[in-house]
């Protein structure tokens, strides 16, 4: 299921492939390093298209614009349509 519908940050995260699994999504997310529009982030918070999105991967910081959001996981050929 794809499209604008709200989703959650850590399921968000989990399904186009920045963490391996939904826990580190959290996790990461707990720790401040994921950032939406410049703000920290809780793993519970809801999502939708049109916006920016940082993940803190220490050295490097990803700075990705969510073009729709996605529940279940996707290939990784279908990553770019989302991010």
């Amino acid at each position: 299921m794809t499209g604008t519908n709200p989703v959650r940050i850590d399921k968000f995260l989990w399904a186009v492939r920045l963490f391996k699994t939904r826990s580190i999504a959290s996790d990461e997310c707990r720790m401040g390093r994921i950032l939406l529009n410049n703000m920290p982030v809780k793993p519970s918070r809801m999502i939708e298209g049109n916006e920016l999105l940082t993940v803190k991967k220490p050295p490097v910081n990803y700075t990705f614009r969510i073009k729709c959001t996605a529940e279940n996981r996707v290939s990784a050929k279908l990553v770019p349509g989302f991010l």
